[in-house]
């Protein structure tokens, strides 16, 4: 009985390993199916074909690293600096100019730093973050303070006036590129000096010329006197055009020292300023026409702000025609809607000076508040469209960027277009911290 059950396993064990045997053959059998004769032979025609397209990419990934060895010796030639930050901030690469703009003294090629180790600068580390953040080129100019290991070499190390241009690329990574603009200002700053030098060397012969001008007006007759007037309407010019080239240096050089602050009633300082300026309108029959609040206060240098108005309206009267209205409309707006971030009880003054000359050309527009710009030559009080060299307006071209000063220096903006309605200029001018009544306090 022991053998029977023996031989009945023996013969249960042959049997499963026979199958066992017939599964692995058959499993082999279409493993090996593709490596047949037919098979094998179209494989051997394609290992060409293979060998080729390895070869198309070797060369093909070999020109990309040229290439990109290319635009990185580009970008170490070029005159500006750059640098490129991965998504957590490490400073990948970075050009020549980076590394000195940035003196990044403990950074060698191949390293990957966080870039806050390398450069102390919060509004680099801002600028990186909000065009990651947006996914949009930012630009943004700042004053950077390098910092140095060695601490004698400090006292060498002057700020740097720097304008950032940032691009976002793929995987978080971020661009930047680097401008060092301090050298343009210093070359700015060196010219207005020299230039107020002259102005100031200027200022004594020119006096002295128009005190002999004046002994000539009361000697000669006409019809001889009328060359001495024009004499001395150019010498009067000369006068204007370096006292007003002084006056906007020193705003630019120290604008808030400047400013001597008081409590300041806008309505009645207009008038003041008609009130002067009104016997050139009456030879134009130009009149004034004034909207808006009666008992509007500002905290203002008020010499500062009369020169504003006075100049506006010098302006406004000269390029009008005949028998026109200029309009002055002054508007109380939320100090948070015209200053972003401000509180929101705060209020702001807008006036708003419009004529009914030709207005400012295309043209012009972008640059009426910049100094020595002439505007359109065709623009004159007449608006028939006769060229007439009597109507022609002759200016220092100094007026509107001495005004930009001024209100920029008291916190306000001033902006230029020209009216739908009228056709004309219209100026528009924001003070901030308007007082709608009296004030109960000097402010002086």
């Amino acid at each position: 009985m022991l053998v029977l059950g023996f031989l009945v396993g023996l013969a249960v064990g042959i049997v499963f390993w026979l199958w066992q045997v017939v599964e692995l053959n058959r499993y082999l059998a279409q493993v090996l199916r593709p490596l047949d004769s037919h098979t094998f032979k179209v494989a051997l025609r394609l290992i060409p074909r293979w060998r080729h397209d390895m070869a198309l990419v070797k060369h093909d990934r070999l020109n990309l690293q040229q290439q990109l060895q290319t635009y990185k010796d580009l970008l170490d030639f070029a005159p500006v600096g750059y640098l490129q930050v991965d998504e957590e901030n490490q400073l990948l690469w970075c050009n020549q100019q980076a590394r000195e703009i940035l003196y990044l003294e403990r950074w060698q090629p191949g390293q990957v730093r966080l870039l806050l180790e390398l450069v102390r600068s919060y509004e680099l580390d801002r600028l990186i973050e909000k065009t990651r953040d947006r996914q949009e080129p930012q630009l943004r100019e700042w004053v950077f303070h390098p910092s140095c290991d060695n601490v004698a070499a400090m006292l060498d190390i002057k700020s740097l006036a720097l304008r950032a241009s940032s691009l976002p690329l793929p995987k978080g990574q971020v661009g930047v590129f680097l401008e060092n603009r301090q050298p343009l200002l210093d070359m700015n700053q060196a010219r207005d000096r020299a230039f107020s030098d002259l102005a100031h060397e200027l200022r004594t012969p020119l006096t002295s010329i128009r005190l002999v001008v004046e002994t000539l007006q009361d000697r000669l007759e006409p019809p001889l006197n009328r060359w001495v007037d024009r004499l001395m309407q150019e010498v009067d010019r000369l006068i204007h055009l370096v006292q007003s080239w002084l006056e906007l240096t020193q705003l630019e050089t120290n604008p808030t020292i400047q400013l001597h602050r008081q409590p300041v009633e806008v309505r009645s300082l207009i008038s003041d300023v008609w009130e002067s300026l009104e016997p050139i309108a009456q030879g134009h029959e130009i009149k004034l026409a004034y909207s808006g609040g009666e008992s509007l206060w500002i905290h203002a240098d008020k010499s500062r702000i009369y020169q504003v108005f006075l100049n506006l309206l010098d302006n406004s009267i000269k390029y009008s025609p005949p028998r026109t209205t200029i309009q002055v409309e002054t508007k109380i707006l939320p100090y948070s809607d015209t200053y972003q971030g401000e509180a929101n009880d705060s209020q702001a003054l807008q006036v708003n000076i419009i004529d009914c000359g030709v207005g400012f050309s295309k043209t012009d527009l972008p640059h009426v508040f910049e100094r020595f710009y002439r505007g359109d030559k065709a623009r004159s009080r007449s608006k028939g469209g006769e060229s007439n060299s009597a109507t022609a307006i002759v200016g220092t071209g100094l007026g509107l960027a001495i005004v930009q000063q001024i209100v920029t220096a008291h916190g306000g903006s001033i902006k230029a277009t020209n009216d739908p309605h009228t056709g004309g200029a219209w100026l528009q001018i924001e003070f901030p911290e308007v007082m709608a009544n009296s004030p109960s306090q000097d402010y002086s």
